[in-house]
């Protein structure tokens, strides 16, 4: 695949942490600016502290995903500014405790599937504008290669999620559609593997700033060092 320019506005959303912070840094190093969304206000403040020691430019969004107004307010306002959005980046997700597929409590359910499916596909139609006013634009998502066990109710609503993508990417036809990619990152060490394999050993596993790096290559971002 051919290298692209960085684009110059990127939306990470569940960007305070792990493979999200990594790739909201990554881009900003090279030029972007990062619209960074996540619920911890503190996370994303160390998040824009790093982001400014490398020269880089982040404007902080400290909400929840699924809050509709939120999310509405917050796409009308990169409307607003900029008035279109070249690449969204969306790592997001809430990971339930692990629990035996005949044992999994409404509750974890029911937030896996507010978090996972519902704020996903009302995301994706509030972002879809902004991706189709830049010429189509990019939108990333993430799956995962290896499930675990005792992981029923979140496996269930990836999967869900995966069929919104699926489906958004056979539909995306017209010159100004967005090219809509689903990657399967390197097994990384993330809080939310920690939870899934607890007592893994982690110095085997990738690390996040490599595999923000390798995956953003992996479309056709510009990888190289920050341009000037």
């Amino acid at each position: 695949m051919s290298i692209i320019e960085t684009p110059s506005l990127a939306l990470v959303t569940g960007a305070s942490r792990g493979l999200g912070a990594a790739i909201a840094s990554h881009l900003a190093a090279r030029g972007t600016h990062v619209v960074a969304v996540a619920r911890t206000q503190g996370a994303l403040e160390d998040l824009d502290d790093r982001i400014q020691d490398a020269g880089g430019e982040a404007t902080l969004a400290p909400m929840d995903i699924t809050d509709p107004q939120a999310m509405q307010h917050l796409c009308r306002s990169i409307h607003d500014r900029w008035g279109k959005l070249p690449l969204w980046v969306h790592t997001a997700v809430h990971a339930p405790p692990l629990t035996p597929a005949h044992m999994v409590p409404e509750k974890d359910l029911a937030k896996s599937l507010d978090v996972n499916v519902t704020a996903f596909s009302r995301l994706i139609s509030y972002v879809a504008p902004l991706l189709q006013a830049a010429g189509g634009g990019r939108a990333v998502f993430f799956d995962d290669p290896h499930p675990p066990h005792f992981a029923g109710g979140y496996l269930a609503t990836k999967a869900a999620q995966r069929a919104l993508v699926t489906s958004w990417q056979a539909e995306a036809t017209t010159p100004t559609a967005p090219d809509i990619h689903l990657l399967t990152p390197a097994p990384m060490a993330t809080a939310v593997r920690a939870r899934f394999h607890p007592g893994e050993d982690r110095t085997a596993l990738a690390d996040t700033g490599a595999e923000a790096a390798r995956l953003m290559a992996e479309i056709g971002l510009y990888s190289g060092s920050r341009k000037t």
